[in-house]
């Protein structure tokens, strides 16, 4: 079925031809651009078929004209290569605009923005009309005024009065007209060049196009350069102003609040400056513009380019407490700092130890972490213990233990180290400190709760090495533990060895009868009975213990012969592998001539069994270090 047409209206002017037609998007207004260089305005609704407006002054015809979406004005363009911008209402010529890009074929404008593209014969451009900043302004009682397009209107926000404000919803403000302008407002207020000084007048704020500075007003230096004339160059005083810092932030809006300086950036963030912290009070989900601060209220104001209304909290009990500290005022400070919300402290704390003020922060911070570092920090041994006991931390009690020792407060070190678990710690404190009696308390707690080679380290260190084979033996550490008894019990190797076998032979028997016990081949561990003397001996010189002092008398072990000093003794009892080897039911060391067993297993065969052992077929998991040795 075609599609059926009714003609509403027909409009007529003088003219070839019409090049383009707009329509306006909210008012009954028509466009038509004319090929005899005009531009014709129609109000399509009245019954009067003339045209409203005639739009003048382009030397050839006129191939397009707009009404732009959001601005109050009409954009045409023509073939002698000039576009045309008109007010919207007064349609006064409001500029030219010839780019050298021969004839102009269309216009096109886009919701929501400055932006305007223009054709041309030789290309295309896009070009942003006016400011993107909206032209509003908020005075110290809350009066706001704004233009929307020639409209001038008013919002107070007094008028909300005890209404629940929540940070960054549009607030819900009572519009009031106050009339309209002939021209279109551009700014209702702003601060010139990007400069922003502070009320004090001691703090200034420079906004570049990259980056932004605060510098500090040096007003005596400028009153003894006056009188002496001293530094006063044709660009004027040279130390005048001290920069405090440069922050690579794009500053779109901003202003002072004390010392403090509020701002929003480029990258859509509320932010504030003070005594070189960058403090964000919020993301902002779109473009907005600082309006002003009201104090009593606590709440910081912001509008957007749809002019909506927007607030976020900002305590001036905490922005008067930094300018206090920033000034050097404490007994202000001190003043002030009740009237902070303890939620709000923390932060506070963490600009004063910003600033350098440690102390004062460790007083003002409500968060236990926070606490605990800056008492660490200061050497507050009695507030970081109090907190550690809170924490029930064993990072702490080890940062403790650290500060601790280094002032020297052993027993306190000692309490947090064994607060802490901290085994290793434990030991070298009680070895450095040459405490007896807390190392072999240390192997008997280390023992019990699993830390093996701290046990073993604190039982080797006071010379128990029954207890050191022990605790290799209960934790199936045989090969060490057979090792052990070679070297210092060799009393106890037989045991040993057969513990080890009964344990191998779970997992190759082979390998299990290859071992060598060695009472039974003396012949393979020559020196065996001398080395049971030499145990009895090292035994009873060693009962008595020599105090740390005469260290330097001692001859190291490397340098000793134990053989050659035992020389001549003559054990007062017996050992326990003696009193083994008289037992009838026991074998008893001999030469492999004495008896067939021994003929049998001659040091030939022996060697026959380890050539034909194949020791790829041995599991070793049972038989090697367990992990958690390595990480003690």
């Amino acid at each position: 079925m075609p599609l059926r047409l009714d003609i509403k209206r027909k409009l007529t002017a003088r003219s070839d031809r019409v090049k383009s037609v707009d329509l306006h998007p909210t008012e009954p207004w028509m466009l038509a651009s004319l090929y005899n260089g005009s531009v014709c305005v129609w109000n399509h609704e009245t019954q009067n078929k003339t045209c409203v407006q005639t739009l003048e002054g382009h030397a050839q015809n006129v191939s397009c004209a707009s009404f732009h979406p959001e601005l109050p004005i009409i954009i045409t363009g023509s073939e002698d290569g000039t576009v045309r911008i008109w007010h919207s209402s007064t349609y006064r010529l409001e500029s030219t605009l010839n780019y050298g890009m021969e004839r102009v074929w269309c216009v096109a404008s886009l919701r929501g923005s400055n932006n305007v593209a223009l054709g041309y014969d030789e290309g295309s451009i896009i070009v942003k009309l006016g400011r993107e900043e909206p032209a509003m302004s908020m005075d110290a009682n809350g009066k706001i005024i704004w233009a929307k397009h020639s409209e001038v209107q008013q919002a107070n926000l007094k008028a909300m009065g005890d209404a629940e404000i929540k940070d960054g919803e549009r607030l819900p403000l009572a519009v009031k007209d106050m009339g309209s302008c002939e021209i279109y407002p551009q700014t209702i207020q702003h601060n010139p060049n990007g400069i922003f000084w502070s009320d004090s007048g001691e703090l200034v704020c420079i906004a570049t196009e990259e980056s932004f500075f605060i510098l500090k007003y040096l007003s005596e230096k400028v009153l003894a350069a006056q009188e002496t004339h001293e530094g006063v160059t044709e660009d004027g005083i040279e130390d005048a102003f001290e920069v405090l810092g440069e922050i690579q932030e794009i500053v779109k809006t901003g202003l002072w609040v004390g010392d403090c300086f509020i701002y929003t950036s480029s990258v859509n963030r509320l932010n504030y400056y003070v005594g070189g912290e960058i403090v964000t009070i919020a993301h902002l989900d779109r473009t907005m513009y600082l309006l002003g601060y009201i104090p009593k209220d606590n709440r910081l104001y912001l509008g957007d380019k749809e002019l909506n209304i927007v607030s976020y909290s900002l305590l001036v009990s905490v922005l008067e407490y930094q300018t206090a500290v920033m000034r050097r005022d404490f007994s202000m400070a001190d003043k002030v700092l009740p009237t902070v919300p303890k939620e709000q402290r923390t932060r506070v704390a963490h600009f004063l130890e910003k600033q350098g003020f440690k102390q004062q922060a460790l007083t003002v911070s409500t968060d236990p972490e926070h606490r605990f570092e800056l008492a660490l920090q200061l050497g507050e041994l009695k507030i970081a213990y109090q907190l550690a006991v809170e924490a029930e931390s064993e990072q702490k009690w080890k940062q403790l233990a650290e500060l601790a020792i280094s002032k020297c407060q052993f027993g306190l070190a000692q309490e947090c180290l064994h607060h802490a678990q901290d085994y290793g710690g434990l030991l070298l404190l009680a070895t450095a400190s040459g405490n007896a009696s807390m190392v072999n308390k240390l192997a008997e707690g280390a023992e019990r709760d699993g830390k093996n080679n701290v046990a073993f380290m604190s039982y080797f260190l006071q010379g128990k090495l029954d207890a050191c084979l022990e605790l290799l033996i209960r934790t199936g550490r045989l090969p060490e533990a057979a090792f052990l008894a070679r070297t210092y019990l060799p009393s106890q190797v037989s045991r040993v060895v057969k513990l080890w076998r009964e344990n191998l032979s779970k997992v190759n028997q082979k390998a299990a009868e290859s071992l060598a016990d060695p009472t039974e081949y003396e012949n393979l561990f020559p020196g065996l009975k001398e080395a049971f003397v030499v145990e009895e001996w090292v035994k009873e010189t060693r009962a008595d213990l020599w105090p740390a002092k005469q260290y330097p008398l001692v001859t190291p072990n490397e340098e000793r012969n134990v053989m050659e000093e035992a020389e001549g003794f003559q054990p007062t009892k017996m050992s326990a592998q003696q009193e083994t080897d008289e037992k009838p039911a026991s074998p008893t060391p001999v030469m492999a001539s004495q008896t067939a067993h021994k003929e049998e297993k001659s040091l030939l065969e022996l060697d026959v069994d380890l050539d034909n052992l194949e020791l790829e077929d041995i599991d070793t998991t049972d038989i090697n270090l367990d992990e958690d040795i390595l990480d003690d």
